[in-house]
């Protein structure tokens, strides 16, 4: 779906690329994560392959386009949710939607089955300005969705969301992929990033750290150990065996038979901590 090659950025009158040679590729039907801290060149990285930046070196191909060359047609194959929801303050939220819809060629998605999908079908009427943060994120991801398109640019999808509203969240953004979209999503949430992610890559100062699965990232960083918790004569003791070997080692089965456990945990790391420790940097 995305190929990018040898991509730099500057500014005008920039000392310095705000992109640095940055080479990936996201396939057909993927997540695919940008992480990193504020200023690391996510947001321009994301408004170049959404056509809003020109003049880059390098080549970006989305389907088998190059960006150099897109036509007003391409925006109907790409839907943006920005972390700052835009929208129109003194229209309502169906008024909004329906503006929207109308600036696409091809035929629009049902406002209300989207603002259903997303626990917003009682507020069709109210007014943009009156709605909560959360409540505009959630319109935010609605409008992404009107032309139903083929690749989607998430923002910090969940900024501002409650836990159950991030989770509603969450499980339309997987159905998406499971319908065959494309997801381009960035944010600073770890969180996110494993549950939605099938890749993530670390951007540090306009380049690329590291790239790979959450699951191959949190194994290949993680410590092969598993810890356990447990209660003796009221006091909480832990006690620390190798994963190798642990289905025949005799202290590990003794301890779990004899002992009342609290807890058992295998010391997989966060991507936080990856990140931390591959570029340096905080995600704060």
């Amino acid at each position: 779906m995305i190929q990018v090659d040898n991509l730099e950025y500057a500014y005008p009158k920039a000392a310095v690329p705000t992109i640095k040679g940055v080479n990936f590729h996201v396939a057909d039907g993927e997540i695919f994560g940008f992480l990193g801290p504020s200023g690391a060149g996510k947001s321009t990285l994301q408004n170049i392959l959404t056509g809003m930046l020109k003049g880059y070196r390098g080549n970006v191909y989305i389907g088998n386009q190059e960006l150099r060359a897109i036509q007003e047609d391409f925006y109907e194959e790409i839907g943006v949710a920005f972390e700052f929801p835009n929208f129109y303050s003194r229209f309502t939220v169906l008024e909004n939607l329906r503006f929207f819809g109308g600036l696409y060629n091809r035929k629009t998605e049902d406002p209300y089955k989207l603002l259903k999908m997303v626990g917003l079908e009682q507020h069709g009427n109210t007014r943009f300005s009156n709605l909560s943060k959360g409540m505009k994120m959630r319109l935010n991801f609605c409008r992404a969705l009107l032309h139903d398109p083929a690749l989607l640019f998430l923002d910090e999808p969940t900024s501002g969301l409650d836990p159950v509203n991030k989770e509603l969240l969450k499980e339309v953004i997987l159905k998406k992929k499971e319908e065959g979209k494309t997801m381009i999503v960035t944010t600073h949430d770890m969180q996110i990033a494993e549950d939605l992610c099938d890749r993530v890559a670390f951007i540090v100062n306009g380049k690329i750290a590291l790239i790979d699965k959450p699951r191959n990232l949190k194994l290949q960083y993680g410590r092969r150990k598993l810890s356990v918790e447990y209660k003796l004569a009221s006091t909480l003791h832990c006690q620390e065996f190798d994963l190798d070997g642990i289905g025949s080692n005799m202290a590990f089965i003794k301890l779990i038979q004899e002992k009342e456990i609290e807890t058992i945990h295998s010391q997989e790391t966060t991507l936080g901590n990856i990140f931390v420790k591959v570029t340096g940097k905080s995600l704060a």
